[in-house]
């Protein structure tokens, strides 16, 4: 049974991110096709964002309550809704309608609702801890892969019916598998009589500090968001796209074997000791890489970098879901992943605004900002024991 969800969530996950990678690449260039302004299309991307978040906060606050199988299986056919009216060339309110469910992503891999329902169901397997942190690592590295892929699909030539054929495939047999989840994935029902909890009860404090160094964490990461790295290196070192192009595939093969390599590293030295000890010379190298005389240079600490730098992913998600009760887990995952998603738009647009005050000053503010988060986690979480690491009563 317990592989049968895990199994079932992995499929999913592959199906999901290998639309949203066609989805990102081909999505702007079909809305500017049909003849929408460059405001226009920032619309249309903010409703996604926009929807995105609010689904988030809704399923924090009455997931649990909704049934979470039942709304898995509707974010599903919400996704194939958007592949139909993309497919169809149905006007743009409608597109924007249908993304406000959250159900359409404008990032290859997404920390929206899909994330929130997926993240609380694998942590509610029953598994040991080392188990459960090894499905967090092989369910993000399938969610990278299966995007990297489905953006080489969406390399060819821009077409609404490849796009909408693919979510709407997406979109279907996610809903297929999500009917095929056992009743085992919901919350722990509360007895008759009994009032219903308060959202985080008993973790509110927790969650909160979380929630606002994830904030933090992920504002920093957007300074630095493969885009500018690319415009960056073009800029710097007059770097050419077929060089960029090949440096971010081998940057994605890197960060995919981190994923899988975090852990092996967490059931040596603990969940929290890899999030931070990890993370901490990934943003010193981060710092460094304005400093590099040449373009190997640069590309070499990149290189580096990507060993490390995902290595936090599957285990922060793991902890999160080890840190609450059972019953707060859906609301935690939500309010989390929506504090990240949340902040990440802003570290572009900052980082333009200073790009003209230095070449160094996104990297270093990046670097900086994410070794203060992670010196801020440890000292607030280091003296705390995770329910598993506490010893078994005789």
């Amino acid at each position: 049974m317990i592989r049968n969800v895990v199994g079932i969530l992995l499929a999913a996950q592959a199906l999901r991110g290998l639309g949203y990678g066609v989805a990102a690449v081909q999505l702007g260039v079909i809305l500017r096709a049909d003849g929408l302004s460059a405001a226009e299309v920032g619309l249309m991307l903010a409703a996604i964002l926009v929807g995105t978040f609010a689904s988030s906060l809704v399923l924090a606050r009455w997931g649990d309550r909704l049934g979470r199988r039942r709304a898995y299986a509707a974010l599903y056919g919400a996704l194939a809704c958007c592949g139909i009216v993309i497919a169809v060339g149905a006007p743009i309110w409608l597109l924007a309608v249908v993304a406000m469910t959250g159900a359409l992503s404008v990032e290859v891999i997404e920390s929206g609702p899909f994330t929130t329902l997926e993240q609380v169901m694998l942590a509610s397997t029953g598994r040991p801890q080392r188990e459960v942190v090894r499905g967090f690592g092989l369910y993000n590295a399938i969610a990278a892969v299966a995007g990297t892929l489905g953006a080489l699909l969406g390399a060819l030539p821009a077409d609404r019916r490849l796009l909408g054929g693919v979510l709407i495939m997406a979109g279907i047999a996610g809903a297929v598998l999500a009917a095929r989840l056992p009743a085992s994935v919901e919350a722990p029902v509360t007895l008759p009589g009994l009032p219903r909890p308060r959202v985080l009860a008993r973790s509110r404090g927790p969650v909160a500090r979380l929630a606002a160094l994830f904030a933090v964490d992920s504002l920093a990461g957007g300074f630095v968001v493969q885009a500018y790295i690319g415009y960056w290196l073009s800029v710097r070192y007059g770097a050419t796209t077929q060089t960029i192009g090949i440096t971010f595939a081998a940057l994605g093969v890197l960060s995919t074997a981190s994923l899988l390599a975090a852990p092996v590293v967490a059931g040596r030295i603990g969940l929290l000791r890899t999030m931070v000890f990890t993370h901490l010379p990934a943003n010193l190298l981060l710092a460094a890489v304005p400093f590099a005389p040449v373009l190997p240079g640069a590309i070499a600490l990149l290189l580096a970098r990507a060993c490390l730098s995902q290595m936090d992913v599957p285990t922060r998600q793991a902890y999160v879901m080890a840190l609450v009760p059972a019953e707060e887990r859906t609301a935690a995952a939500g309010i989390t992943n929506t504090a990240r998603y949340l902040t990440r738009p802003v570290g572009p647009a900052l980082a333009g605004l200073l790009f003209p005050l230095g070449l160094a000053l996104p990297f270093l503010i990046a670097g900086l900002a994410k070794t203060g988060y992670d010196l801020t986690l440890w000292r607030i979480f280091r003296s705390v024991r995770l329910p598993a690491d506490q010893p078994s009563p005789r």
